[in-house]
């Protein structure tokens, strides 16, 4: 309970549907301005409703160059144990690997796997396709978010995000769960651990020992997103703008991607794990020092953004997805999701 006050005055901490009110509201007027309640749809003509849910990860990473993709598998949640194996070894895929929903979000069911048999257990548990991607070992992992206008091949990269990943620092004495306590980012992930990870907590790190509690750089589960806009220069845009071309039908997205350092960045190296579609948030606004009203502004240039790449499609007559089409492909994804967390 000691922190329980800063989830609710502390922005960064505030929940999903409460965070995102204002969002709402310029969604509604843009959709009004547009007259299509899913008008973003036409920007990523390649995915299912330009990429705002429910569509397939393997979908979207098969349309991104192979050399900038990790080792993965897709399992179809039909086969046994060992088929999965070897297709794992067909692909030369080894362990450690994060296995993932093939669709899903916000970090549902993402978890990385050391071994087999936990990873048996996972999938034996949740019988649904599923992605296993090699856990790249690579120290800096980022977001960069991209638009391209199909009309004049203007190009921009307007968020830049550094993952600094959930740990705790030892003092020779204290168990990992009371280190927790001691800091809000962490102390509301224990019940998540208490569930998943028990022994862990009961750990004494030493003395100034830094210890990695999460591996997945994802925001509910504990991760510090960190402002990295100072880095968009005309180098890294040069950079993404040539893979961006290669990548067709999506015009607005956001990479999820790994690399040694930012100068391996600037240079076009790195490796991406996820391409988001038109809902891949300018994550740089979590920042705790960006503040809430900047994090407003910047989501609504953002959906500002979305709009203009939507009649330029138009333009290009490239129409948005029909609503009834739209709705049915929702109420899917709604119901696939209510039996995954079912289980």
């Amino acid at each position: 309970m000691k922190h329980w006050w800063t989830k609710w005055t502390v922005w960064e901490y505030f929940p999903w549907w409460l965070s995102n009110v204002p969002v709402y509201g310029m969604y509604a007027w843009f959709a009004l301005r547009a007259r299509h309640f899913f008008f973003f749809s036409n920007v990523n003509p390649a995915i299912p409703l330009g990429g705002a849910v429910g569509e397939s990860k393997t979908g979207i990473l098969d349309l991104i160059p192979g050399h900038i993709k990790p080792k993965m598998v897709f399992v179809t949640g039909a086969e046994d144990f060992e088929t999965v194996l070897k297709k794992m070894a067909e692909s030369g895929l080894e362990f450690p690997v994060v296995a993932k929903p093939d669709v899903g979000e916000r970090g549902f069911l993402v978890q990385k796997f050391t071994g087999p048999e936990a990873l048996r257990g996972h999938l034996e548990r949740f019988r649904a396709p599923f992605i296993i991607q090699a856990f790249l070992e690579l120290p800096v992992e980022m977001t960069v978010l991209f638009h391209r206008f199909p009309d004049t091949g203007r190009f921009g990269i307007t968020s830049v995000c550094v993952k600094e990943f959930l740990s705790v620092r030892g003092d020779g004495r204290s168990t990992v769960r009371h280190l927790m306590t001691q800091h809000a980012r962490a102390a509301f992930q224990l019940d998540r651990f208490e569930r998943e990870l028990p022994a862990l907590l009961d750990l004494v790190p030493p003395a100034g020992e830094n210890l990695l509690l999460e591996p997945i750089g994802n925001h509910v589960r504990g991760t510090k997103f960190l402002n990295g806009n100072h880095l968009i220069n005309s180098e890294l845009e040069s950079a993404f703008n040539s893979i961006c071309q290669q990548i067709d039908g999506v015009l607005y997205g956001r990479f999820d991607l790994k690399c040694q350092s930012i100068e391996a960045l600037h240079r076009g190296e790195f490796m991406v794990m996820e391409l988001n579609g038109v809902l891949g948030e300018p994550a740089h606004v979590y920042d705790p020092a960006f503040g809430m009203w900047r994090a407003y502004r910047d989501f609504y240039r953002h959906w500002r953004i979305l709009y203009r790449l939507h009649r330029a499609q138009l333009r290009q007559g490239v129409q948005p997805t029909p609503h009834r089409e739209a709705v049915q492909f929702i109420r899917g994804y709604l119901q696939y999701k209510k039996m995954l967390e079912a289980r």
